[in-house]
C-alpha cells in the first residue's frame, strides 16, 4: 500500500472520546475511519448470507452494499481504494496492449525493409541502363570496367539484402503466429476499451459453478443502441462513436466486480454478480437515463442517444449460451413496446 499507515487507534490528549467515534464491541478498540467500519458491515453480512468470507465474496459484497450508502460515504471508500488498486485483469490488458503495439512495429520494420529491397532493385535497373549507355558511347574500356565493377558490387550488395529480407520474413512469420496464439487468450476488446467475449463466457461459466455451490442469485444484461436510432443515423462513423460512447458510459456506471464486455457487433453484456432482477431493473433503468441525457452531435443535428436491454437471471440449470440467448430475447421484448427501454426475459427452470 502507497503512503505511510496511519494508527487505527485515535488518541485524543484531553482523554475524551469523540461522541461520534464507532467503538468496537469485543476489544474496545476505536475503528480508524468509515471504512474499517463498513468493512465489518460487509464480513457481518457475508457471514449472516452464509457466504464463505473469501477474497472474492468480500469484494461483491463490498461493492454491492456501498450502493446504499450516502454519497459522501460512498466518495471517501472509493478515494482510499484508488490508491492502492491493483488489477490482474488490467495488467494483463496493458500487457496486451503492449504486444500488439510490437506486432505493430515488426510489421512497420518488414514494410520499410520491402522498400529498400524495392529500392536496391530499381538502382539495378538504372545501373544497367547506364551501362548500355556507356557501351554506346566513346568512353574508354577502363570506364566500362568501372561501371561493370560497380554493377558487380551491387548485385552482391542486392543477394546480401534478398537473404536478410528472407531473414526478416521468416522472423515476422514466427512473431505473428505468436501474436495469434496470444489474441486466442486474450480478455480485452481493444476496439471499445472493455472485456472480449470470450472472457465473459468464462466469467458466466464460473458464475454459474459459484450459484451452484452458494445459491446466490446473479443477473445478466445485454444493451444495445436502439435500432430506431441506428436507422435514422446511417453513418457507419456516428455510429461506431455512438457505440464508443456507450462502452464508456457502461464503464462508468459499473462496479468492480461487474464485468462489461463486447459480446460482437456493438452489442455489450454486463454480468450483475450477486444481484438479483429486481436490482438488476434499476441498473438497467439508471443505465438508460444516463445514456439518454447523453446526447451526440452530427454536423448541426444534436442526436439523443437511446439503448435497448434485455435482462435475465444467471441460474445453475442453465448453459452459458442458453441464459445469453434469453438476454437477447429480452432485447426482443423491450422492442415490441415502444415505451420501455429493458425488458426481462426468464427460462423456465
Amino acid at each position: 500500500m502507497s503512503g505511510a499507515l496511519r494508527s487505527r487507534v485515535h488518541r485524543d490528549p484531553t482523554g475524551v472520546k469523540p461522541s461520534s467515534a464507532v467503538t468496537d464491541k469485543v476489544g474496545g478498540i476505536e475503528p480508524e475511519s468509515d471504512l474499517e467500519a463498513y468493512s465489518k458491515e460487509v464480513l457481518s453480512t457475508l457471514l449472516k448470507d452464509g457466504l464463505p468470507p473469501t477474497p472474492s465474496n468480500f469484494s461483491l459484497y463490498f461493492d454491492r452494499l456501498l450502493e446504499d450508502k450516502s454519497q459522501n460515504t460512498r466518495n471517501h471508500i472509493i478515494s482510499v481504494l484508488e490508491l492502492e488498486e491493483n488489477n490482474d485483469d488490467e495488467n494483463s490488458i496493458i500487457l496486451e496492449q503492449s504486444l500488439k503495439q510490437g506486432f505493430s512495429s515488426i510489421k512497420n520494420i518488414l514494410g520499410v525493409t520491402a522498400n529498400l529491397y524495392k529500392n536496391m532493385s530499381l538502382m539495378i535497373k538504372i545501373l544497367e541502363k547506364r551501362k548500355q549507355e556507356l557501351e554506346t558511347s566513346s568512353d574508354t574500356h577502363e570506364t566500362r570496367s568501372v561501371a561493370a565493377s560497380l554493377g558487380s558490387d551491387i548485385a552482391k550488395l542486392n543477394e546480401i539484402l534478398k537473404k536478410q529480407s528472407g531473414s526478416i520474413k521468416t522472423m515476422y512469420d514466427d512473431t505473428a503466429k505468436i501474436i495469434k496464439n496470444v489474441e486466442s487468450e486474450t480478455i480485452f476488446d481493444n476496439q471499445y476499451g472493455v472485456y472480449n467475449k470470450r472472457y465473459l463466457m468464462t466469467k458466466v461459466e464460473q458464475e454459474i459453478g459459484l450459484i451452484h455451490k452458494f445459491k446466490h442469485k446473479s443477473s445478466l444484461i445485454m444493451i444495445e443502441l436502439s435500432r430506431e436510432l441506428k436507422k435514422s443515423v446511417n453513418n457507419e462513423k456516428a455510429l461506431m462513436l455512438m457505440t464508443k460512447t456507450v462502452a464508456r458510459l457502461l464503464l462508468k456506471t459499473s462496479r468492480r466486480s461487474d464485468i462489461v464486455a463486447h459480446y460482437g457487433n456493438g452489442v455489450f453484456v454486463m454480468l450483475l454478480k450477486h444481484t438479483d432482477i429486481d436490482s438488476a431493473k434499476k441498473a438497467s433503468e439508471r443505465l438508460c437515463d444516463l445514456v439518454s441525457n447523453s446526447n451526440f452531435f452530427l454536423g448541426d443535428r444534436e442526436i439523443q442517444l437511446k439503448i435497448s436491454i434485455g435482462i435475465t437471471d444467471v441460474t445453475e440449470n442453465h448453459s452459458v449460451e442458453e441464459i445469453i440467448v434469453s438476454s437477447m430475447n429480452g432485447i426482443e421484448k423491450a422492442y415490441e413496446n415502444p415505451n420501455v427501454d429493458y425488458a426481462v426475459l426468464l427460462r423456465n427452470s
